[in-house]
């Protein structure tokens, strides 16, 4: 399935709803579900900012759909939207937009840049009540 590689905590706000659109610098045609991924170097002033101190890094940690695709023609666009990224516009002004995110059980993996496929048999997702269940 593919898979896209975020630093913590921009991970973690995704898979917490926290952050529902993810900014890129390049478009995207792909729309669908894929992983959430945390690389292996978090950004340690995300992580001062939003006040965490450790975060799972090097795992995929969750799954999303990717609903569409906001390119953002200006600096006021952009500021109605940032509640929604958290973010400033050096991140880029491709606005990806998350939809029926899932944490599912920790996975070691690699990352890459940009989506990449991740290739595994079975994977167990884990709602809010901790509960257990296969994947599609």
């Amino acid at each position: 399935m593919k898979t896209l590689t975020l630093k913590q905590p921009w991970a973690e706000l995704v898979l917490q709803g926290r952050k529902k659109i993810e900014l890129r610098k390049w478009n995207m045609n792909f729309r669908g579900p894929f992983f959430i991924h945390s690389s292996k170097i978090p950004d340690s002033d995300g992580m001062k900012k939003f006040g965490f101190d450790n975060l799972p890094n090097g795992f995929v940690l969750g799954r999303a759909n990717l609903v569409d695709v906001k390119k953002y023609i200006d600096g006021d666009d952009f500021l109605k939207d940032k509640k929604k990224h958290l973010a400033t516009e050096e991140w880029g002004k491709y606005g990806f937009i998350l939809d029926d995110v899932k944490r599912i059980k920790p996975i070691s993996a690699r990352g890459q840049l940009g989506f990449w496929d991740f290739y595994v048999e079975e994977l167990r997702e884990v709602d809010g009540q901790g509960t257990v269940g296969a994947l599609p």
